[in-house]
């Protein structure tokens, strides 16, 4: 339901993105498997990489990379074991862990730092490790300074120091600023820090400045996240004064988000205490933070009772979902190391020594690799989907005996049921995305998209009683025939060229996405996958024409409807209170928001949603040649009016359907957050629903519904380019041709559209080339607010003329891009600024440039 709000060139890879999500999902579960912290215990595979070259191990390093390299710098230990008597030392050595020609990891020795020091703050950038404040055995620290790795030595290069010196902190590094947290100002101190502190590394200038604390106490040895634009701040330990004169340790288990627009925000506490526990932590996936053990303070009484009995510290993995505001135990440590740093070194976390008991230390350096699930798709739900595509290729074969003609290949012989178009056009617009996107962007936010659907309903009218009655009565089978008749050939050509272009370069991605996911959960390899599919794909449209494309969509509304409708109604009876319980969940979370009242247009202020969506819809409804060829194959324009009204009728019910399903995710996740996968992207939330708790089967079919909605990306880009090319270009180089060669050549381009796109994937298979088609999609996609531009601009005035309007279309392009790459400005106000652009300017320009008067009886709203 989203699609209008993006411009032409982002349709299909999020619609094709959503379907890489939902067979990526299914690759993940197996059918059957226990969910929850059965999943989570893979979350990485834990191995050692060589010691640290000190033998007894450091707690308190500076640690991080620079130039691929692990730095470990600094730190404090027990020669003599704290039990019997001995001193902690600081220490001054620095140690560097590279990968040698052979791919062997080796320690590089022989650096210091200008003194001993332990007990900072580590922060890895571009640049290399930055190291903030300290300690040493006399004296605390402001220094800051920066530590890279760069041909074989190490360099030391000072940054702006702390306001005060500082120890024992947390820190993290939102975009290019470092926030620091907490901490404690010297060793005879008997209260912690209330600090909070931040340092713009994009400003060379710049100096740490003070910000408003959180509202909790004070804190040392703290664990700092930086996530989404967000900083976050979890337990520690509050220091109180004690009896002796000496502070003592209160263990904190609470939780702050501090969000450089909003402040602060309590969140939901920890289960525990995770008081020094490696920081700052890593995120995992979208919308997960870990947090590797920490002292809980359950033995913190203990110490000198316990000495070499002490367990040690926790070895649990806490997950923070930063959604559903929960937590939840997710796998487990080998070892519990505190009083270090959780280092992200690629793609792995790694754990460089640390405390493993009080006053013990352990050379010990481990990394954890995410692990890769792979999982059963299940026979039962390969046979669905098997089942699925051969019923596809079965339209295809039935409807050949009916595709004689160009009127039937290219409309259906405009025999297709009013309500078939209109659940075609429902099925083109919506399918993927209303089925996978809705509920996943409601599940994470609230309700404010919905008025987007309402725009739906809201321009319909527009295109119903304005626009539509100029496609019928003109007798087109090309939305871009009247832009011909209205301005002149080269207005056609443009706009028609604008869309061919559009979609041949779709079609590349169209069918890449859904290979890569197909081939993860199928084991097959992805070059027989788009294979498969382009063959799949290619075989049923040549032979079936837009008769069997439309055909397959309603298959799939219906499939995808049911299944989100099956959906909703299971959560309601897994949540506590079923309905009611979902409604009194959400709302305490303010799941139900609907309006943003501001002005603001760089966000979903309530005018931005209304405005910029009610103009957006035009350009799918108006200009897009995929939508508007539904309209034409419907008996007459009474028909084709129902088919635009029934799109409009199943919007609402659908969109409140999808948008509850988001929102009872959301709860029903809330209740079950164990139950989370957190390597999943967000959009994956439904199919994550669907593969944990509907049959098999039933699963199956909705995976295979909505690969078919996808695939029918592909199916109408290749019908309606092979419409527009044979209409648009070669009925005007030949125009004695017989249908009988138009019938032939649309057939041989629907295939070779399809062997293009399947070529094109494979070629993206192969080759890293998919950031450049993602460009030249984006750059192709300015022009669709132009098109519908050029649409209004002929039915809406009278002066308007060719020149001008492509004048318009072309200014409109280039003010979009600049719009689009150096503003601000919202994206659904993009396709509006288009259209206004492309109507003012084209309208100007018309009036300023001579032209020789046209006859426009029957092509404005002013001669009907």
């Amino acid at each position: 339901m989203t699609n209008s709000q993006q411009t032409f060139g982002s349709r299909a890879v999020r619609h094709l993105g959503l379907v890489a999500i939902v067979l990526s999902a299914c690759s993940h579960l197996a059918f059957g498997e226990a969910t929850g912290d059965a999943n989570a215990e893979r979350l990485y595979e834990w191995r050692s990489l060589p010691d640290l070259p000190e033998p007894i191990g450091l707690a308190g390093p500076f640690a991080g990379i620079s130039n691929d390299a692990l730095i470990v710098a600094g730190g404090a230990h027990f020669p003599v074991p704290l039990f019997e008597g001995g001193a902690k030392v600081w220490v001054d050595e620095v140690y560097v862990l590279r990968k040698d020609a052979n791919d062997a990891y080796l320690w590089h020795t022989g650096y210091k730092l200008d003194k001993p020091l332990a007990y900072g703050s580590s922060i890895t950038t571009d640049r290399g490790l930055i190291c903030i404040g300290g300690c040493d055995a006399n004296e605390f620290y402001a220094d800051v300074f920066l530590l890279t790795w760069a041909g074989g030595k190490i360099e030391r290069h000072p940054l702006p120091p702390l306001p005060k010196p500082c120890a024992f902190s947390a820190a993290a590094k939102l975009g290019d600023t470092i926030y620091l947290a907490g901490g404690q100002e010297s060793a005879s101190a008997t209260t912690a820090m209330k600090t909070f502190w931040s340092l713009d590394l994009s400003d060379q200038q710049a100096e740490w400045r003070q910000l408003d604390p959180w509202p909790g106490p004070g804190r040392i040895l703290p664990v700092a996240a930086a996530h989404d634009g967000c900083f976050y701040l979890f337990s520690g330990c509050e220091l109180l004064p004690g009896e002796d004169g000496k502070a003592t340790r209160r263990y904190l288990v609470d939780a702050y988000r501090f969000s450089p627009n909003e402040g602060w925000r309590r969140i939901a506490d920890l289960p525990a205490a995770t008081a020094a526990a490696p920081s700052p932590a890593p995120d995992y996936g979208q919308s997960h933070l870990l947090v590797f053990g920490g002292d809980d303070g359950m033995s913190s009484n203990r110490v000198w009772e316990l000495k070499d009995k002490h367990p040690g510290f926790s070895k649990d993995i806490l997950a923070y979902h930063t959604i559903t505001d929960t937590w939840a135990k997710m796998g487990a440590l080998p070892a519990g190391h505190v009083t270090t740093v959780a280092v992200t070194w690629g793609d792995s976390i790694v754990i460089p020594s640390g405390e493993v008991r009080p006053g013990i230390r352990t050379p010990a350096v481990l990394e954890g690799v995410p692990v890769r699930h792979k999982a059963s798709f299940g026979l039962i739900n390969y046979s669905v989907l098997t089942l699925y595509l051969l019923i596809l290729v079965g339209m295809g074969l039935y409807f050949s005996r009916r595709e004689e003609t160009t009127e039937n290949f290219f409309l259906a012989g405009r025999r297709i049921p009013w309500w078939a178009a209109g659940v075609s056009i429902f099925g083109t617009q919506l399918s993927a995305i209303t089925f996978m996107a809705i509920p996943a962007k409601t599940y994470a936010t609230d309700w404010v998209y919905f008025l987007v659907n309402v725009c739906i309903v809201l321009i319909s009218p527009v295109v119903v009683f304005v626009y539509l009655p100029f496609y019928r009565r003109l007798n087109v089978t090309t939305a871009y025939e009247y832009l011909e008749r209205r301005f002149n050939l080269a207005v056609r050509l443009f706009g028609s060229a604008a869309y061919i272009l559009l979609q041949l370069g779709r079609m590349a991605i169209v069918i890449f996405l859904p290979a890569i996911a197909l081939s993860t959960v199928t084991g097959i390899g992805i070059y027989s996958c788009i294979l498969l599919m382009g063959l799949i794909c290619t075989f049923y449209t040549v032979l079936g024409g837009i008769e069997a494309v439309i055909w397959s969509d309603v298959l799939q509304v219906a499939v995808l409807l049911g299944g989100a409708t099956l959906s909703l109604v299971i959560i309601a009876f897994k949540v506590e209170n079923g309905l009611a319980g979902i409604i009194s969940t959400a709302a305490a979370n303010g799941k139900f928001h609907i309006a943003n009242l501001t002005w603001d247009w760089t966000t979903t202020a309530l005018w931005v949603v209304v405005v910029g969506n009610l103009l957006a819809q035009l350009v799918p409804y108006t200009a897009d040649q995929t939508v508007v060829q539904r309209y034409l194959t419907t008996s007459d324009q009474k028909q084709a009016a129902k088919s635009i009204w029934t799109n409009a009728a199943l919007t609402i019910p659908s969109s409140l359907v999808f948008f509850a399903l988001g929102t009872a995710l959301f709860v029903f996740y809330k209740a079950h957050p164990g139950s989370l996968e957190p390597s999943l992207d967000t959009d994956a939330i439904l199919p994550l629903f669907i593969v944990q708790q509907l049959p098999a089967g039933v699963c199956g079919l909705l995976i295979a519904g909505v690969f078919a909605a996808a695939m029918s990306s592909l199916d109408s880009s290749m019908n309606s380019v092979a419409t527009a090319i044979v209409t648009d270009f070669y009925r005007r180089l030949k125009p004695g041709s017989s249908d009988t060669m138009r019938l032939a050549l649309a057939r041989w381009l629907t295939a070779a559209l399809g062997a293009t796109a399947t070529a094109a994937g494979l070629l993206m298979a192969t080759c890293e080339i998919k950031s450049l088609w993602d460009l030249f999609l984006k750059v192709l996609g300015l022009f669709g607010g132009s098109l519908a531009g050029l649409f209004a601009l002929g039915i809406f005035t009278r002066r308007a003329h060719g020149w001008g309007a492509l004048l318009g279309a072309l200014t409109s392009a280039l003010v979009l891009f600049v719009v689009v790459w150096f503003t601000r400005i919202h994206f659904f106000l993009y396709s509006g600024i288009g259209i206004a652009v492309c109507f003012a300017v084209g309208y100007l320009a018309s009036l300023l440039i001579p032209a020789n008067p046209k006859n426009t009886q029957g092509l404005t709203i002013y001669h009907q």
